[in-house]
């Protein structure tokens, strides 16, 4: 994946797209920061150590993205959400609500009697599972849900 990028920069900055540029600096900047703090090369990342980074580069792009709409500023908004749609191409799939749910029920049938002092360990399992392929806050929704249906 980290070559993928490097390729896709080359070829930004040969095509003068000049956002895209940008974007890959920073997510390139991302990974190298990461890779710092863990004192190993950025290439010794494999590619869902990679996701992971990524995915955390698109998520705050659009809780930014989020921000700016509220507060009436449509153009840093939209900015945001193009960045956003930049890294998101470095992702997997991510997948449906549905899906999700099929995963969090199989989980759920692995606990006797559920409480909401579960959600922690179910979040984590299927986290697991999933991997880049859901965010972590509609995992977390989902499971929540879930949880206070099997109690009711």
């Amino acid at each position: 994946m980290l070559d993928q990028i490097e390729r896709d920069l080359k070829t930004a900055l040969l095509a003068g797209d000049k956002d895209k540029v940008e974007t890959l600096k920073t997510l390139k900047s991302a990974i190298q920061y990461e890779a710092g703090n863990k004192s190993i090369k950025p290439d010794a990342f494999s590619d869902e150590q990679l996701q992971v980074i990524a995915a955390r580069e698109s998520k705050k792009r659009q809780e930014a993205a989020d921000l700016y709409k509220n507060a009436g500023e449509q153009e840093r908004s939209a900015r945001e959400l193009s960045e956003k749609a930049i890294i998101d191409a470095y992702l997997p799939s991510q997948m449906s609500e549905e899906e999700l749910q099929e995963i969090i029920k199989e989980e759920l049938s692995k606990t006797e009697s559920l409480s909401a002092s579960d959600m922690g360990r179910i979040i984590g399992a299927v986290k697991a599972r999933v991997g880049a392929a859901a965010d972590g806050s509609v995992i977390a929704r989902l499971v929540k849900q879930s949880l206070e249906q099997s109690s009711k």
